[in-house]
Formats: C-alpha cells, sequence, structure tokens
C-alpha cells in the first residue's frame, strides 16, 4: 500500500479515534465524546420567555487536553482517600441538589466474598470499522483486598499509526467495597493524558446521593448504582442477567439508567480464546453491547459500541490473568 495512502488512512482514523477517547466514558470503561444516552432522566424545562426574537445559542467549543502522558499506577489497597485529586485555586460552587430524583436513603448492605480472583488483569485490543483496524489498546486491573474493599483500574490509549496523530491516553479508578448485592463504588476518578480530566463521583450511601467533580451537582441514586468502571465486574453479581437487567450508573458527567437486553448465549473467538458468552445490549440512537464470558467470572471479552453515524469500535480481549 502507497506510504500516502496509510498516511491518509491513519489521519482518518486520528480524527475519529478523537471523537471515541473523549472525557466522558463509554465502552464500558473506554471513552467517547458521543456516549449512550440510556434512559435519560427528563428534567422540567425553564418558563418560556416572553415572545420576541429567538436567540441562537452556538455550542461552545471543546478544548482538548495537552498530552502529557503519565501512568496511573494501580494502588493496590489504598483507600480511596489517598487517590490523587488536583486542587483548584477557584472556590467550588455550592452542590446543587436534583430534588426530582430523591429517593429514600438506603441501609449498608453486609460486606460479601469476591466472586472473582483477588487480582487480575484484562488487556483489550480496540478495533474500527467492519475491516477491524488496530487503532488503540485498553487494560482493566482489578483487586479485592481482606477488609472487604476493592480498587478498579482502566487505561485506554491509542496505538501504533494513529497514535502518531493523536496520543491519548484516558486512566480511570473506582474504589469501594464488595457487599451481598455485588459492589459499592464509594469513589470515582479520571485522567486524561496524565491530568485530573475533572470527571470524578464521590458517592454517599447513607444518603444515596452522589456528588459529580465537573459541576458539584449532588443527583440522589438508586441502590445498586455503579460507575462505568466498576459495572464490568458488577455483572457478575447481578441475577439471571440471561433475562436483562436495569443497573444505575455514573459516568464522569451524569447519572442514568442502562436497560440491558439478554441476546442470548454465543460462542466467540477471541486472541484470548474461545468463550462461552452471554450477549448483552443497550440501545437508543447508538448501541453498546458487551459479551461475558459465563466460564470465566462473567468477565467481559468483548464490548461493541457503534455511534448514531454507524462507526464500529470493538475491545476483544487478548488477555486474561493476573497481573
Amino acid at each position: 500500500m502507497p506510504i500516502a495512502i496509510v498516511l491518509a488512512l491513519a489521519a482518518s482514523l486520528g480524527i475519529h479515534v478523537a471523537a471515541l477517547f473523549g472525557p466522558d466514558i463509554e465502552l464500558f470503561g473506554g471513552a467517547t465524546d458521543d456516549p449512550v444516552v440510556l434512559h435519560a432522566e427528563l428534567q422540567a424545562p425553564p418558563a418560556s420567555p416572553p415572545p420576541e426574537k429567538k436567540a441562537t445559542v452556538k455550542p461552545k467549543a471543546k478544548t482538548k487536553a495537552k498530552p502529557n502522558p503519565s501512568p496511573l499506577p494501580l494502588t493496590a489497597g489504598k483507600p480511596a482517600q489517598d487517590a490523587p485529586v488536583v486542587q483548584h485555586t477557584d472556590p467550588a460552587p455550592p452542590p446543587v441538589i436534583d430534588e426530582a430524583a430523591k429517593t429514600e436513603p438506603v441501609a449498608l448492605p453486609e460486606p460479601a466474598k469476591p466472586m472473582l480472583p483477588a487480582s487480575g488483569v484484562i488487556r483489550f485490543s480496540i478495533l474500527m470499522g467492519s475491516q477491524g483496524f488496530t487503532i488503540g489498546r485498553a487494560e482493566h486491573r482489578w483487586e479485592f483486598t481482606e477488609d472487604g474493599h476493592y480498587h478498579l483500574y482502566g487505561m485506554t490509549e491509542t496505538s501504533g499509526l494513529v497514535a502518531l496523530f493523536k496520543t491519548l491516553r484516558f486512566e480511570n479508578e473506582s474504589h469501594g467495597r464488595l457487599v451481598a448485592g455485588g459492589l459499592q463504588p464509594e469513589r470515582y476518578l479520571t485522567r486524561k493524558n496524565g491530568k485530573d480530566a475533572n470527571e470524578n463521583a464521590d458517592f454517599d450511601w447513607p444518603a444515596a446521593q452522589v456528588q459529580l467533580s465537573r459541576d458539584g451537582q449532588v443527583r440522589q441514586v438508586a441502590p445498586g448504582t455503579q460507575d462505568i468502571l466498576s459495572l464490568n465486574y458488577h455483572l457478575a453479581y447481578v441475577p439471571r442477567p440471561e433475562y436483562g437487567a436495569s443497573v444505575g450508573v455514573v459516568t464522569g458527567k451524569k447519572y442514568e439508567r442502562y436497560a440491558l437486553d439478554s441476546l442470548g448465549e454465543e460462542e466467540i473467538d477471541t486472541p484470548a480464546g474461545r468463550f462461552r458468552t452471554l450477549h448483552l445490549r443497550a440501545m437508543t440512537d447508538s448501541v453498546t453491547e458487551i459479551w461475558l464470558a459465563l466460564d470465566h467470572y462473567r468477565l467481559p471479552v468483548k464490548i461493541r459500541f457503534t455511534d448514531k453515524k454507524g462507526d464500529v469500535f470493538e475491545q476483544i480481549a487478548t488477555e486474561l490473568g493476573t497481573p
């Protein structure tokens, strides 16, 4: 293939990957600027202004973080409060409580034993399009401690030719407790190119609330709510997922419900091996799909995101093992 065509292809992939690896986390731990909207909550619109000339509001331009790669190490057993947080000089705005979504406070469940091994890692290749061009890689690590806590670490980055045109690395962490109903996140942290992405979340379970660092907003959450990273490993605890499930999910920007439809069992081949899987799907104008390895703790071994333009991105497991 002529070098000019290769460079043009890589540049095109770089443009697409800029959208995929944006600040809001999707792909069940990956990232996209155009996230799946699943059962988004409706809020009352503001009062209509007097019938005058309509104003046209231009959307704000997005700013891109300057590349500054810096690994976010797996801090085994470190409490959530020790995780790095960027200090801001400007005073934080007062929390805004969403009155429309209030629920009653919930009692904290008792700790439980993990269904997964005490620690492990999954590595993925990230492919784009029907021809499966490799545009990046991803990695998930987990650790469950004897005191009933867990720590999850996720990383997504561009690789190969695409990295020459668009160097992006997104990292996220989830800290929390393992309880009878599954994972119960307490703090969710994000970094983009080594810097705080300010897409973090702090959970207050006695009050059934979560506070988002992006705007300081406080939202009421339902029992069993996950962050976008912990969702991958909480699915091992969902009873009878073959009949579908509905799970509250906090991304770096918002809280919403994910309605997961079951498409049944499938045998799939991956670089990590052949797996008997349960295929789940969440649909709106975009589609997110996940394949859970039924004989390997329901770990995610394939994840597919199809945006509203029809562009397809897949994460395929290349390795399951221990760190």
